[in-house]
């Protein structure tokens, strides 16, 4: 995805003014003017096609996704750190990194691009149905994002091992916990590598307290990175106030 699209900029600035008027103690005929400014953010969005396999759920370093269910779908929280693990591990790339840019002059400019995440492998290597306690209700198959699944009239599911990615859609929908999967999921791919300018670092420890992961310590006056513990997320490089942190792409 790619798109750009515009807005008037007194339509913004209406819309402003519009919003101050539920504010407390706002005052009557404010208008909002909004001066030529430009802004850069990244979120991320999960699409209306997941399968409900949790998996992103299950590898979120700082539990910002919500459970997903057979009746809705997983859910980013606030407290996303955007280190990107979700995106590398949905097995149906439905979870998107997006880049957003905000250009306001005469006109405000909205430029939204879909980021290219690379994905980690993910193995089935057993998977078993429990014909004791599987009772045809067919909701895996309704789920499973490869059509490996299916069920006959009053039989229990079918397998198709070569088609099954091991995802594990069907057990987390399973209402009857029917479903028994072993796989393999590979590490994380570094895309990113967090650079510290120990000549620049002032020691204030901002670093220190806000990382999500305990992954970064102030030694002295050294900067140490824990490597297996750092997420690559955005937290310490954006909340340094002198700029000695820099999340860099490799």
């Amino acid at each position: 995805m790619d798109v750009t699209f515009k807005k008037k900029k007194e339509v913004l600035e209406g819309e402003v003014a519009l919003k101050s008027r539920d504010l407390e103690g706002s005052q009557e005929g404010f208008k909002g003017e909004i001066e030529d400014c430009a802004f850069a953010d990244k979120f991320i969005t999960i699409s209306p096609e997941c399968v409900r396999c949790n998996l992103c759920v299950e590898e979120c370093p700082v539990n910002a996704i919500s459970d997903s269910t057979s009746s809705r779908t997983a859910k980013i929280m606030d407290n996303c750190v955007k280190c990107e693990i979700c995106a590398q591990t949905c097995p149906i790339k439905c979870i998107h990194v997006i880049e957003s840019t905000s250009n306001i002059e005469e006109d405000v400019t909205f430029h939204l691009k879909d980021v290219k995440v690379p994905h980690r492998k993910l193995r089935m290597e057993s998977i078993q149905v429990n014909p004791d306690t599987c009772d045809s209700c067919s909701t895996c198959v309704k789920f499973c994002p490869t059509g490996a699944i299916t069920v006959d009239e009053g039989e229990i599911a079918q397998i198709d091992l070569d088609a099954c990615v091991g995802c594990g859609a069907c057990v987390n929908v399973c209402p009857q916990d029917s479903v028994n999967l072993v796989r393999e999921l590979g590490p994380v791919i570094k895309t990113k590598e967090l650079r510290v300018d120990e000549d620049t670092c002032v020691q204030c420890q901002v670093c220190e307290e806000n990382c999500p992961v305990d992954a970064i310590k102030l030694d002295g006056n050294r900067v140490v990175l824990d490597q297996e513990k750092c997420i690559l997320c955005e937290v310490c490089s954006t909340k340094c106030p002198v700029g000695a942190l820099k999340l860099e792409m490799v």
